[in-house]
C-alpha cells in the first residue's frame, strides 16, 4: 500500500497559490531570448539585408540615369543628387508609403501568427509564459527590430550619399537651403515622426497576427488595409473625412524641410496614429488573452 505524500512535500512542490515553487511569471519568455532568435530569422536577415543594399540600388539608378545637369531645383527626385542629405531624403519619401510599410507589417504580423502556424504557440502557454507577457515580449521584439529598420536605411542612405554627393546644404523643393548639421537633425526627427506614425501599423497588424494562424494573412492584411487608406485619401471629393484616415499624415514630415519647422500636421499625425494604435492594441491584448489555443 503506497503511502500518500507528507504535508512537507506537498508544501515543497508548490505555492500557496498553485503555482510551483520558485515560478515567477517575470523570468518566463526573457527579452533577449526573443531578441535572438528573431534575429537570427533568415526574414530578419534578409529584411535587413535588402535595406542596406536599397541606397546603393538608389544610387546605382542615378548614376546611370544621369544627364549631367546640375539640378538645384525641382522635385526631390531632381535634388536627390545634390547633396547626402537630399539623397537620404528622397530615400525617405520613396519608402514610406510602401516599403517601411510592409517591414512593420511583417516583423509584427509574423509575430504570433509564425508561432501558431508552427504549433508551438500551445507549448509555449504550457511553460507557462502568462499570454499577456509572452505577448508584450513579441511587441517590444517586434518595435526593436522595427525601429532598427528604420533607423538603419537612412543611417546607410546618408552614408552614401556624403560619400559620393558630399556633405553640402541641404535644398527643399522650394529652394529654401538648411546646413548639412540642422539637415541631419531634421532627418532624424523625421524618422522619429514614422516611427511613431507606423504604430498603427504595427498594433493592426499584431491585431490580425493573433486573430489567425497564417502570418501572410496578418502582413497581407495589414499591408491591403494601409493601401486601402491611401487609395481613399486620394479621393478629394471626401473632403474633411479624408483627416481621419490613418495614412493620411503619412508625409507630414515632409514639413521639417523648409526653412521654418511646422509642427502642426507631424502633431496632428502622431495623435491620429497613437489613438489608431491604442485601439488596435487593446483589441489585440483582448483577443489574445481570450481565445481558445489550438495550435
Amino acid at each position: 500500500m503506497t503511502a500518500a505524500p507528507s504535508a512537507s512535500t506537498s508544501t515543497a512542490a508548490t505555492s500557496p497559490g498553485g503555482a510551483a515553487t520558485g515560478y515567477r511569471p517575470g523570468r518566463t519568455r526573457r527579452l533577449r531570448v526573443g531578441a535572438v532568435r528573431q534575429v537570427r530569422r533568415r526574414r530578419t536577415q534578409l529584411t535587413l539585408g535588402f535595406l542596406v543594399l536599397l541606397p546603393f540600388i538608389l544610387l546605382l539608378a542615378f548614376e546611370l540615369g544621369s544627364d549631367g545637369s546640375d539640378n538645384r531645383s525641382g522635385t526631390l527626385v531632381d535634388l536627390a543628387t545634390t547633396s547626402g542629405a537630399n539623397f537620404t531624403t528622397f530615400t525617405l519619401f520613396a519608402t514610406t508609403g510602401f516599403l517601411l510599410v510592409v517591414i512593420v507589417a511583417l516583423f509584427f504580423g509574423d509575430t504570433v501568427a509564425s508561432e501558431a502556424s508552427w504549433s508551438s504557440l500551445r507549448y509555449l502557454l504550457a511553460a507557462p509564459v502568462p499570454r499577456s507577457r509572452l505577448l508584450a515580449q513579441k511587441a517590444i521584439v517586434s518595435s526593436l527590430l522595427s525601429l532598427l529598420a528604420m533607423f538603419l536605411l537612412p543611417a546607410v542612405a546618408l552614408g552614401v550619399g556624403v560619400v559620393f554627393y558630399g556633405s553640402g546644404d541641404a535644398l527643399s523643393p522650394a529652394g529654401e537651403s538648411t546646413p548639412f548639421g540642422d539637415a541631419v537633425g531634421r532627418l532624424a526627427l523625421a524618422v522619429l515622426y514614422l516611427a511613431v506614425h507606423l504604430s498603427w501599423v504595427a498594433m493592426l497588424a499584431l491585431l490580425l497576427s493573433v486573430t489567425t494562424d497564417a502570418p501572410l494573412g496578418a502582413v497581407g492584411g495589414t499591408v491591403l488595409l494601409s493601401i486601402l487608406s491611401q487609395i481613399l485619401d486620394s479621393i478629394t471629393a471626401l473632403g474633411d473625412l479624408r483627416i481621419y484616415l490613418p495614412t493620411h499624415y503619412a508625409f507630414a514630415w515632409a514639413d521639417l524641410l523648409g526653412g521654418d519647422i511646422v509642427w502642426g500636421e507631424m502633431t496632428r499625425g502622431a495623435f491620429s496614429a497613437v489613438c489608431y494604435a491604442a485601439v488596435f492594441g487593446l483589441l489585440a491584448w483582448r483577443r489574445f488573452t481570450t481565445k481558445d489555443i489550438t495550435s
